[in-house]
C-alpha cells in the first residue's frame, strides 16, 4: 500500500462534526500526497463555518501523522465564498434543502418484498400527518409507479427541476415515469450514478420531512451512488425469516456500516400467513428478522405477516394503509412506521 492510499485510510477514521460519516466518504477530501515525510491533503467544504474547517484541520493533521513515514502534514482547507450560499444546510455536508431526515429501503436480495414495505410506510407517515417523499432508485426494475398507482410524466419547474409527481399524500419519483411501460433500462453503472445524482439533487422536492429511498436489492452502483451523494440519516433492511434471505441481509448490513450510514432497524416481512380458518403458518419460518437484529445489535422495527390484501393493494396501486387504513395489514405497517420515527429521534 502507497503512502497515499495509507493515508486515505487514516482519513476514513475522521468523522465530520456532528456525523457519524467520515470527511472521504462525504466526498471531501480532493488530493492526498505524500513525499519526504510529509503529508499533503486538500478539503473542499460545503459550510462557512470556521470552527468547522478549524476542528477538521486540526483531526485530519492528527490522523496523518499516525501513518508510518509521515512526520508532517500541511491541510489546506477551502471553503465557499463569503457571498456565496453554501450548498448544504448549515454546516452539513451536501445536505438536501429543505429535507429534514433520508432513510433508504434496502435488502440484501430480491423478492422480499421491499417495494411494498417502502410504498406502505411512506403512506404510513403521510397519514400521521408528516411531509414525505418517496424516491425509486430502483433503475432496472421500478415498481413505485404501479404500487402507487402514479402513470405520467413529471413537469419540470422554472428553475430546470424535475416536480414530484403526488399521490396518497407522498410525493414520489421514478425512472419509470420517464420510460415507456416495456422499455429496458441497459445502462452501465456511470448512468445509474448519474441518473441516481439528479433524482436527487435535480428534483424540486420542497419541504419534507422525511425522504424515504427505495434501493434496488443488492450492493451495488445504486446503493453507493446514493450514500456518495447524499447523507442519509439511516438505512432500514428489509428480510424473511429464512436464513437465505439473511444470509444476504448481513452483506446489506456490512455495506452501510462501511460507508458510516447508521442501521436504523431491521423489518421481518412475510412472517406468517393466517389460513382462512385462523390457522397460523410460518411459511418461511419465523422470528429470523429479529434474532439478526440481535446478533447484529440494531433495532427490530417489526413484523408484517403475509395479507393477501397488501398484495392486491400494490396491483391496484392503492396500498393497504390507504385503502383499509383500519385493518390488520395497516396495523402492521403502522407499527413499523412509528418504531422508525422511534429509531430515527
Amino acid at each position: 500500500m502507497s503512502l497515499e492510499e495509507s493515508l486515505q485510510e487514516a482519513l476514513k477514521g475522521v468523522n465530520y462534526p456532528g456525523y457519524s460519516r467520515d470527511i472521504v466518504s462525504f466526498g471531501l477530501v480532493k488530493n492526498v500526497a505524500a513525499a519526504n515525510g510529509s503529508a499533503s491533503i486538500d478539503l473542499e467544504l460545503t459550510t462557512h463555518s470556521p470552527d468547522i474547517a478549524g476542528e477538521l484541520k486540526t483531526t485530519v493533521e492528527a490522523a496523518a501523522k499516525t501513518v508510518k513515514g509521515i512526520e508532517h502534514a500541511m491541510v489546506q482547507i477551502k471553503m465557499p465564498p463569503a457571498g456565496q450560499a453554501p450548498t448544504a444546510t448549515g454546516a452539513q455536508p451536501n445536505r438536501m434543502p429543505g429535507i429534514n431526515k433520508v432513510v433508504a429501503v434496502a435488502s440484501g436480495k430480491g423478492g422480499v418484498g421491499k417495494s411494498t414495505c417502502a410504498v406502505n410506510l411512506a403512506c404510513a407517515l403521510a397519514q400521521d400527518g408528516g411531509e414525505i417523499g418517496l424516491l425509486d432508485c430502483d433503475i432496472y426494475g421500478p415498481s413505485v409507479p404501479l404500487m402507487m398507482g402514479v402513470n405520467e410524466r413529471p413537469m419540470v419547474s422554472p428553475e430546470e427541476k424535475l416536480v414530484p409527481l403526488m399521490n396518497h399524500g407522498v410525493k414520489l419519483m421514478s425512472i419509470g415515469f420517464l420510460l415507456e411501460s416495456d422499455q429496458p433500462v441497459i445502462w452501465r453503472g456511470p448512468m445509474i450514478m448519474k441518473t441516481i445524482q439528479q433524482f436527487v439533487m435535480q428534483v424540486d422536492w420542497g419541504t419534507l420531512d422525511v425522504l424515504l429511498v427505495d434501493l434496488p436489492p443488492g450492493t451495488g452502483d445504486a446503493q453507493l451512488s446514493l450514500c456518495q451523494t447524499v447523507p442519509l440519516d439511516g438505512g432500514v433492511i428489509i428480510t424473511t425469516p429464512q436464513e437465505a434471505s439473511l444470509g444476504v441481509v448481513r452483506k446489506g448490513i456490512a455495506m452501510f456500516q462501511k460507508v458510516n450510514v447508521p442501521i436504523l432497524g431491521i423489518v421481518e416481512n412475510m412472517s406468517y400467513f393466517i389460513t382462512p380458518s385462523g390457522d397460523r403458518v410460518e411459511i418461511f419460518g419465523h422470528g429470523g428478522g429479529a434474532g439478526e437484529a440481535t446478533r447484529q445489535e440494531v433495532p427490530f422495527l417489526g413484523e408484517v405477516p403475509i395479507f393477501t390484501e397488501i398484495r392486491e393493494g400494490g396491483d391496484s396501486g392503492v396500498p393497504v394503509v390507504v385503502s383499509d387504513a383500519k385493518g390488520s395489514p395497516a396495523d402492521a405497517f403502522g407499527n413499523v412506521a412509528a418504531a422508525l420515527r422511534s429509531s430515527l429521534g
